[in-house]
């Protein structure tokens, strides 16, 4: 049994202010019992445009604002999970990555986004180099193991099922959803999928407005919305256990039953 939370606030310009806020909004969620925290996507920097300032932002996993999250899960004692604008040295792109800090302050897993978001107008590839195909890292927690992916991989079902397989039971997801017409619709129903179609847990965690769609949300593995945020800044909190992913399952035995395997093209 694990407590999990989702922080949802509109990250902008300046990367302290930034930190400032994240470490706030972990604080009051460790204050009501969480021991894993997830941050949106673009945590540590957004523009209102995928554009040079990206680049311009990045930094190292061992600069100034990965310290900062590294300080602040130590303090906390939690797993803390944000997005960051990874700098690639020697190129003119970033990489677009998730970082999970233990409470050792340590990092535990790092996810760098697959799939970029070359689509709704807008052109990711521009700046962002698209993470390379590995093994899924993962990291455990009293008993449960959690993966990541980030935003627009959700639209991709392989991608969460490969993290699946690496034996996942709980999804975390940080996003910059891009609002727009049914994009919320869109949100809201693919991260239900997900966790119906591979009986597991989701914890999505969304910028809110006005440089995301918000409605950050906790799922379970029979789909059900156990916490949500709606539109407004904050934490969302919900109890994941191995018994309910258990329960479900018995019910529900679609991965066992199934008849195909993911592989890489």
């Amino acid at each position: 049994m694990v407590d999990v939370a989702v922080i949802q606030f509109a990250p902008g310009q300046d990367k302290q202010e930034n930190a400032s806020t994240l470490r706030r909004l972990a604080t009051e969620a460790s204050d009501r019992g969480a021991q894993v925290v997830v941050a949106p996507e673009y945590a540590m920097f957004t523009a209102p445009r995928t554009d040079h300032r990206l680049v311009e932002s990045a930094e190292g996993l061992d600069g100034t604002f990965v310290t900062a999250l590294a300080e602040t899960a130590a303090q906390l004692q939690i797993h803390l999970v944000a997005g960051v604008n990874e700098l690639l040295p020697g190129d003119d792109h970033i990489s677009n990555t998730l970082v999970a800090l233990g409470p050792t302050g340590d990092v535990v897993a790092t996810y760098r986004k697959l799939h970029l978001y070359d689509a709704f107008g807008y052109k990711e590839s521009e700046v962002i180099r698209a993470g390379e195909i590995g093994t899924p890292e993962t990291f455990a927690v009293d008993g449960l193991t959690f993966g990541m992916q980030t935003c627009y991989d959700l639209r991709f079902p392989e991608v969460t099922r490969r993290i699946v397989d690496a034996g996942t039971d709980v999804l975390l997801l940080p996003a910059q959803w891009v609002p727009g017409p049914l994009k919320e619709d869109h949100w809201s129903t693919l991260v239900r999928a997900r966790a119906i179609e591979n009986t597991i847990y989701v914890a999505a965690a969304d910028q809110s407005a006005r440089t995301g769609a918000g409605a950050s949300m906790i799922v379970d593995p029979m789909g059900v919305t156990v916490a949500a945020l709606g539109e407004r800044v904050g934490t969302a909190i919900a109890t994941v256990t191995a018994e309910r992913i258990t329960e479900v399952r018995e019910k529900n035995p679609a991965l066992a039953l199934r008849r195909f395997t993911v592989t890489e093209i």
